[in-house]
Formats: structure tokens, sequence, C-alpha cells
């Protein structure tokens, strides 16, 4: 008769939903961040600004499955707390890069900076960087991994600061219509604020690491 095991009894699998679910997140993020810098490059189509809305609508659903999924688990293969963080902040992402993007049209900006295209360029780096942390955030016991991806996280966002920074100067050169320098900065803002973002979540994964270890 084979030995009873009253904790796996207890105790249900590992629950690799949320993992799954964050991977998902993630993979959204990388596609509108390519996407943003497709429009960057090429201009804003009827046909991006559709999968933009279709992406953006994806991160809600998203969020939400990963909510009521919290909410009815009642063991976790991570605190609480930090499931919700960075579910929360996966969709902050897709979310400021869909509204930077069709702000794009809001504005009426029809030609975009060369600051623009360096943003979009480390914003797609950036997202590439989260996805790969993401996946190993099932490998929490490799904090020497995960160390080495936060670092090469942290030099992309000390870089979309200093492209920030070239920026906003050039804004305030004189070269630009007040409306203008309105526009401009919100849309550099958004992107900003989508870097400070993955590297917050990145930061978050190495905790965690830290904690597990």
């Amino acid at each position: 008769m084979p030995k009873f095991n009253l904790m796996s009894y207890i105790m249900p699998p590992e629950d690799k939903m949320f993992f799954t679910l964050f991977q998902n997140s993630a993979e959204l993020c990388i596609e509108t961040a390519r996407l943003y810098a497709d429009i960057i490059e090429s201009g804003l189509t009827t046909e991006k600004k559709e999968q933009i809305l279709k992406a953006k609508k994806k991160g809600s659903i998203s969020l939400k499955l990963t909510l009521k999924q919290l909410n009815k688990s009642f063991i976790t293969p991570l605190e609480r707390e930090d499931i919700q963080y960075i579910a929360v902040r996966l969709y902050k992402i897709n979310k400021r890069i869909a509204k930077a993007c069709l702000n794009l049209e809001v504005y009426r900006l029809l030609k975009y900076t060369e600051e623009m295209k360096e943003q979009a360029s480390i914003l797609v780096k950036s997202a590439d960087k989260l996805g790969e942390i993401i996946k190993n955030l099932k490998k929490v016991s490799d904090v020497e991994a995960i160390t080495k991806l936060n670092i090469e996280m942290k030099e992309l966002e000390t870089y979309g600061d200093e492209i920030l920074r070239k920026a906003i100067s050039d804004l305030f050169s004189g070269k630009y219509e007040a409306l203008e320098v309105i526009k401009l900065r919100d849309i550099y803002k958004e992107i900003e604020n989508s870097l400070d973002t993955c590297y917050h979540i990145s930061d978050m994964i190495l905790n965690i690491a830290f904690k597990q270890s």
C-alpha cells in the first residue's frame, strides 16, 4: 500500500497559473512596445490603431484574470501582495504605451522627433528584457541570474533617463510652439513612465528572489 502523505493531500500542487498570466502580460507589453516603435518609424495607420486598442483590451482582461485567480486561491506560489504588484504594473506598462500611441492621433502629431525614436528603441529593449525577467520568476532561487538581468534593466532605465533629459532640453530650446511642447512632453513622459515601471517590476522580482533564497 502506498504511503499516505497528509501534506500532499492538504496542499495543492504548485499553481502555475500566475506565472502563465505574468508571461502573457509581459508578451503583450513586448507587442505594444514594438508596435509603438513601428508607428514612430512609419506612422500611425487605422490597422495599427486597431491593434493598439485590442492590446489595451487584452491587458485589462489579463489583469482581471490575475486578480480573480488571486482572490480565489487559498495558497499562492508568491506572496499575495507581490502578485498584485507585478500584475498591476504589467497592466500599467501596456496601458501607458497604448495611450501614447493613441495620443499621437489625438494631438495630430505627424512628425516624430529623433528623441521619440530613441525612446522607442529603448522601450522595445526594456520590454524584451522584462520578458526575460518574468520567465526567471519561476526560478527565483537563481538570484545570480536575476541580479544580472536587473542590472541590465537598470542600465536601460538610466539610458532612458538620459534620452528624456535631452528631449526636454530640446523642447525648451525655443524652436517649438508652446502647444507643441505640451504635446511632445506628454508623449515623452508616458514612455518614460513605462520604462520606469519595467525597472520597478524587475527590482521587485529581485527582491522576491532575495526573500526566497
